[in-house]
């Protein structure tokens, strides 16, 4: 049984209990991609080809995950972070975090457990460790009627560490739920930048129960196997690049204390920009579980669940 006292906004919304498909993997103890891109201005994009679309979102983002590594990944880079430089693959880089990848080209070992980056003082000027963990996870943003899927990478300062109450780095948070009775395909989650750090650092947190809606695009994402190229990094996806430059250091946050509450409909465009969409989004199809048709769906269903829109210029970083 759920307690529901973990969630931020319990809302009105009608919601649904599903079975996490995510458990297994977690542990019951315990550049053609979609993305939402983290920005040190303290906001979400929204990436598509390579191109920003729509609005940027401030502070805060609602999302469901929908895939995610059993464990975090890791990657290294051998030289100096570049700006100007080609984004290009790491060095070397790890999926699972345990063995590097068959296709990296500078391993330093044969194990991540042996390997001599993976050390305290192996990092630039010798403070941290040079091999980075970090996490690729696949969401849906709340308020997108297409059921898309977008890959979130989430950077090892938001990794680790202890949460207060419900507000968690993600694998403190996902323990968090799973000792709730949930997982992190079976809630909204709320991700902010902690607007308190030096760096940029993110924190997540339960919003509420996920509707009938949402509980059905989550299995449709699930049930397609393009949904596992969000989890991972291949060098299919980075074009086949051989040159690597080093990942850029934790950048300053934005200087405003304050987080406003989460955006009602879609976050990324405003409704009476409607007619300004050059194209809907392209939907999937149905998803195989009685989920409730969006057309005939309840008042607050349909504004939950509003049309995402571009309004057509892109901000700046």
């Amino acid at each position: 049984m759920s307690n529901l006292t973990i969630f931020q906004d319990p809302s009105n919304l009608p919601t649904v209990r599903r079975q996490s498909k995510l458990l297994d993997k977690m542990g019951s103890n315990g550049g053609s991609l979609r993305r939402i891109a983290l920005n040190t201005n303290g906001t979400f994009k929204r990436i598509v080809g390579g191109e920003q679309i729509g609005k940027a979102v401030p502070h805060q983002l609602d999302v469901i995950v929908v895939d995610l590594l059993a464990d975090p990944s890791r990657q290294f880079y051998a030289s100096k972070y570049d700006p100007n430089a080609q984004a290009t693959l790491p060095d070397c880089w790890s999926n699972d975090g345990k063995a590097p990848d068959a296709k990296a080209a500078g391993k330093p070992a044969s194990s991540c457990a042996a390997c001599p980056k993976n050390v305290e003082g192996s990092g630039e000027n010798g403070k941290g460790r040079a091999c980075r963990f970090l996490r690729r996870i696949a969401v849906l943003v709340v308020g997108d009627p297409s059921g898309e899927v977008y890959q979130m990478q989430i950077p090892a300062a938001s990794l680790f560490g202890k949460g207060t109450d419900n507000v968690h780095p993600f694998e403190s948070y996902k323990k968090f739920l799973m000792a709730n009775g949930e997982a992190v395909d079976t809630v909204v989650t709320r991700v902010m930048y902690d607007l308190d750090a030096d760096t940029m650092k993110l924190k997540f947190t339960p919003v509420r129960l996920l509707t009938e809606v949402e509980a059905g695009f989550v299995d449709a994402a699930q049930e397609d196997p393009e949904t596992k190229r969000y989890v991972g990094l291949s060098v299919v996806e980075a074009g086949g690049a051989t040159k690597a430059i080093a990942a850029p250091a934790e950048p300053k946050v934005i200087e405003a204390k304050a987080v406003p509450a989460a955006p009602a409909g879609n976050p990324f465009g405003d409704d009476e920009d409607e007619e300004e969409t050059p194209a809907a989004p392209v939907k999937r199809p149905a998803p195989k579980r009685n989920v409730a048709d969006t057309t005939t769906a309840k008042p607050e269903l349909k504004q939950a669940m509003a049309s995402w829109l571009d309004d057509g210029e892109d901000e700046g970083e």
